[in-house]
């Protein structure tokens, strides 16, 4: 098994996608959907044998989901969260 196998990236990518599901937080969907494009990539020949273009590409990738997760599920403009008790008053 090497780096350069399509098929372990798109199973990695899967289970990381199964483990966001588990552990919500939108961190590991990136990295996901960075594996499965990697994964995607070198099947079709358009890495080579590049690692670190391979994990450019993955960092790259994840960190662009991160952001459109963030727009999509994130604050809202204008929502404020207001405090009315504090946690440590008994």
């Amino acid at each position: 098994m090497s780096w350069k196998d399509p098929w372990i990236w798109v199973v990695v990518g899967l289970f990381l996608g199964a483990l966001e599901m588990v552990l919500p937080g939108f961190i590991l969907l990136g990295f996901a959907a960075g594996a499965i494009l990697v994964g995607g990539l070198l099947w079709i020949g358009l890495l080579g044998d590049s690692l670190p273009l391979a994990i450019l590409v993955l960092a790259l990738a994840a960190l662009g989901v991160w952001f459109a997760m963030r727009k999509v599920a994130g604050v809202r403009p204008g929502q404020t969260r207001i405090w009315d008790r504090d946690i440590n008053e008994n």
